[in-house]
């Protein structure tokens, strides 16, 4: 699965609109959106932030599971 499939995957399953996402992790709703639609790939910064607010692994992100 690539990650904007990952991190959209996850905002539907926990119930969470774009807009509260991007504002978690400070970024405008805009570029979030482009990180769901695979315009544009999110820096390991914002994949950290991600890992932070979902509380899991970058790995599980970044689907590198062993």
């Amino acid at each position: 699965m690539s990650i904007n499939k990952k991190i959209k995957e996850l905002r539907e399953e926990r119930e969470k609109t774009q807009k509260e996402v991007a504002d978690a992790l400070g970024i405008k709703e805009q570029v979030y959106q482009r990180y769901e639609y695979g315009t544009r790939e999110p820096k390991i910064d914002i994949v950290r932030k991600l890992a932070r607010y979902y509380s899991i692994s970058t790995d599980e992100i970044l689907e590198m599971t062993k």
